[in-house]
């Protein structure tokens, strides 16, 4: 039994009603829920199916299979598990804490937080270990978390220590307050020194495990870059995402034909060179953050020098 299998579980209830439109009709019931409802799993989906929390009209409907009806209301109860979290002994890198807050160094392979088949070894995990209060605002599976990083991006992330902090810190990320700084390796030489890159971003439709440019619900995304450093085949950028939304900076620069170095998810297989196949993780770290102090409100910065691994890759390209 794994640290967190053996915690309290809630179930939180959500209705949901939805009007299959001309286009949608015949479609499975499993699939027009995925089309409909991005954040949650075809498999997830079809086990609400199972469990009796979708109907179609005034029937349950108890098979995936099933065909909506155009106009034919689908109603869908969501019940989602919310696992409460445990501390675990596990090392991480704490570069500064007071009493509202603390700045880690996250190593990339580290999840953040539980979530998709991963229930134990996450950052949230070792902070419930290490520091001695943590907010509340995100939920039990998430104490502390204001922003996240992906698995494999090493850097920076800020954590709440109560509810007030968390409170003020959403309210700088959301106004934009929140300056961060990404190094980035990416394939292929940069034309211009300098660019943004405007562009939404939203849920794959097809591959539903990734993001892309003007996908489903696409949301505004905006990220500036300039080049560092260009070598054979590659090019070093900053990168300065100005909104936050998910795999934001892997996808705006897959989008220009510059995926990062690393990034298996987003990169074009063809594409990876012999030089790429020697890094295990994906060459994008969080290099700064500056932000308002959430008690205060004086500007605070905080930086993490490149990891070891990505100089030595960079000594490579010399």
């Amino acid at each position: 039994m794994t640290p967190m299998e053996g915690n309290a579980q809630e179930v939180s209830l959500k209705t949901r009603q939805l009007i299959p439109g001309p286009e949608d009709a015949g479609q499975r019931l499993d699939l027009f829920l995925s089309r409909r409802l991005p954040d949650w799993s075809r498999s997830q989906l079809q086990k609400l199916i199972r469990g009796g929390c979708v109907s179609i009209g005034s029937s349950c409907a108890r098979k995936a299979g099933e065909t909506v009806t155009a106009g034919e209301m689908v109603c869908v109860r969501l019940k989602r598990e919310e696992l409460h979290a445990a501390p675990e002994e596990i090392p991480i890198e704490i570069l500064y804490e007071d009493d509202d807050f603390a700045v880690i160094n996250k190593a990339a392979g580290m999840v953040v937080h539980a979530g998709a088949g991963v229930r134990s070894g996450t950052l949230v995990n070792a902070l419930l270990f290490h520091l001695e209060s943590l907010s509340a605002a995100a939920g039990a599976e998430r104490p502390g978390i204001v922003h996240r990083l992906d698995k494999m991006t090493s850097g920076l992330i800020l954590v709440a220590k109560n509810d007030e902090a968390h409170r003020q810190l959403a309210t700088a990320f959301k106004a934009r307050s929140v300056r961060k700084t990404y190094l980035a390796l990416v394939a292929g030489r940069v034309k211009h020194d300098a660019s943004v890159i405007d562009a939404p971003i939203g849920r794959d439709p097809v591959h539903r495990h990734r993001m892309k440019t003007c996908g489903i619900r696409a949301r505004e995304a905006l990220t500036a870059y300039r080049v560092l450093r260009r070598f054979q085949g590659f090019t070093l950028l900053e990168v300065s995402p100005h909104t936050g939304r998910t795999h934001q900076v892997r996808v705006h620069l897959a989008s220009i034909g510059h995926p990062v170095v690393g990034d298996t998810l987003y990169s074009i297989a063809s594409r990876v060179r012999g030089a790429e196949k020697l890094l295990n993780r994906t060459f994008l770290h969080a290099l700064a953050l500056e932000f308002p102090h959430p008690r205060t409100g004086q500007t605070v910065s905080f930086t993490a020098p490149l990891p070891p691994e990505l100089q030595e890759f960079l000594g490579r390209l010399e």
